[in-house]
């Protein structure tokens, strides 16, 4: 059984930076077949942008594809360092209700963690872990 991070995460994580519309976050998320991209400003991490905040956030609020995709994004960013353990990474997504977290190393994005991360992990049959395991086939 792997012990930290960097056993699970998916390395060289997509990212954008923090004045580019949505409509570019939604873009990379197609094409890199993802749900989340890391956001920048000046090259720092400064936030997580997810499909979902793009439809709770601009969609469903009637805001259009040019917003800066610092708008969708939440104000309390939780990352975690390569190094960091599953059990603490476990914890601080259940504490903080949060599925994906940047794994961050000299405040630069060195990849990215999910709960599917996770579940490939902890329990290889349980049906998220089947659900990631064929979304990662594909």
């Amino acid at each position: 059984m792997s012990k930290t991070v960097a056993d699970v995460m998916t390395a060289n994580p997509a990212t954008i930076d923090a004045g580019q519309p949505v409509s570019v976050a939604a873009r990379i998320m197609s094409s890199e077949d993802t749900g989340a991209v890391i956001i920048t400003n000046d090259g720092v991490i400064s936030g997580i942008v997810t499909d979902r905040d793009i439809a709770v956030r601009i969609v469903a609020e009637d805001k259009g594809p040019d917003t800066p995709v610092q708008d969708a994004c939440s104000d309390d960013l939780v990352t975690v360092g390569p190094d960091t353990s599953l059990e603490q990474v476990v914890q601080l997504m259940r504490s903080k209700a949060v599925r994906r977290m940047p794994v961050v190393e000299n405040n630069k994005a060195v990849g990215i963690v999910s709960i599917g991360d996770l579940a490939m992990e902890r329990d290889p049959d349980s049906a998220l872990a089947d659900i990631s395991a064929a979304r990662g086939n594909q």
